[in-house]
């Protein structure tokens, strides 16, 4: 991978406003990603500095070993999930 796509996607997850959250598809598409997963792998070699808990599956929950901090982290900035689930069609952001 490229030091210019891994940093575009940091920047867009950086992006990502308190109270919002996207997709790893989203991100993905707007930095020009060829997947979702190497968005995911960004986040998991490189991602401490960036808000990684706005980020989500597509069907708006967290990855399995991180749903209980990265619930608590979004409850702290507003976004309220419904079970393990956070409804994207109110708190989802898309890059423009």
């Amino acid at each position: 991978m490229d030091e210019e796509l891994h940093e575009r996607v940091r920047d867009v997850i950086a992006s990502i406003p308190p109270g919002k959250v996207s997709t790893y598809g989203d991100i993905a598409a707007a930095a020009g990603a060829p997947s979702p997963r190497l968005v995911g792998r960004i986040l998991a070699e490189d991602g401490q500095d960036v808000p990684w808990h706005r980020v989500l599956r597509a069907n708006g929950t967290p990855a399995p070993h991180l749903v209980h901090r990265q619930l608590e982290l979004l409850r702290t900035e507003g976004v309220l999930a419904e079970g393990q689930r956070v409804d994207l069609r109110r708190y989802r952001w898309q890059a423009q």
